[in-house]
């Protein structure tokens, strides 16, 4: 089935709150300590991924009616891309990815930053993200990866 990507509704919460949910029991748990997945956990319930919805451009990824992926844009951060595990590696998060692109290009966002989890970096790497930094919330080490818009 072909994979779309929209915009995300106030309906779609659960939805994607139960996709990134997913993706971090069980592919971000191999990188990270399970204390550190269930303090991400707290930030992604359906009525925080709704608050989020309000306050960023969130895209989402469909297979028929079904939401398997999830993106955000919050000025020129990119944040909150998952995808559910049993669809990853199929370029779902690339279609994401080049939507967020294409509206970063319409704002004239020249740069884009990404705060990465390990699990991502050699994703966003493929897509020519380059690591600047290391950041830290207690033991959770996120990469800090940017990358320059070329003029289109």
């Amino acid at each position: 089935m072909e994979c779309m990507i929209r915009s995300a509704l106030s309906d779609d919460a659960a939805d994607i709150s139960a996709v990134i949910l997913r993706a971090l029991r069980e592919t971000n748990a191999k990188d990270y300590a399970a204390e550190i997945i269930a303090r991400i956990e707290r930030s992604f319930s359906p009525d925080a991924v709704q608050a989020l919805i309000a306050k960023r451009t969130v895209f989402v990824a469909t297979i028929g009616s079904r939401v398997v992926g999830t993106a955000s844009l919050d000025g020129s951060i990119v944040r909150t891309v998952f995808v559910a595990p049993d669809v990853q590696a199929r370029g779902i998060g690339k279609l994401l990815m080049a939507e967020i692109e294409h509206v970063a290009r319409a704002r004239n966002i020249a740069m884009l930053t990404v705060p990465s989890s390990v699990t991502a970096e050699t994703f966003y790497a493929r897509l020519g993200f380059t690591a600047v930094r290391d950041s830290y919330h207690g033991d959770e080490r996120t990469i800090i990866m940017e990358r320059l818009l070329s003029a289109s």
